[in-house]
């Protein structure tokens, strides 16, 4: 897409992107992007894109977000007990240093991939 201008981004008809676009921040009443439902406590819940929303940028491609209906979201599932212990294994073990096996009280970076002790053992030393 070539240089791409707030006015050529307004088109609800569809017909220049085959779905109803409008320019960033101008969509209208009753569409919502996904993280707008979830602030809401709705998801999409399975329905069409409704429309997308068009910024662009200066020598990139735009940057897009999807809408949907707002009236025809559901609501968010809630969370079962399985789900609430899966997610904390899965936050345990972004804890555990792979090194030493123990939890790091904090998640491990990932530019590290160990606990800072195993890191960097020289500089854990008291003189």
């Amino acid at each position: 897409m070539a240089s791409l201008t707030l006015a050529k981004c307004f088109d609800p008809d569809g017909v220049r992107f085959g779905i109803p676009t409008y320019p960033w921040r101008l969509a209208p009443e009753g569409l919502a992007t996904r993280r707008q439902l979830r602030a809401e406590g709705l998801r999409p819940g399975g329905q069409p894109i409704a429309a997308q929303l068009l910024r662009p940028r200066f020598r990139r491609e735009p940057l897009v977000a999807y809408l949907y209906r707002v009236d025809l979201a559901k609501p968010v599932r809630p969370m079962t007990s399985r789900k609430w212990g899966a997610l904390a294994l899965a936050m345990l073990a972004r804890r555990t240093c792979p090194q030493c096996s123990t939890d790091a009280g904090y998640v491990i970076p990932a530019s590290l991939g160990m606990c800072v002790p195993c890191a960097y053992p020289e500089e854990q030393r008291v003189a």
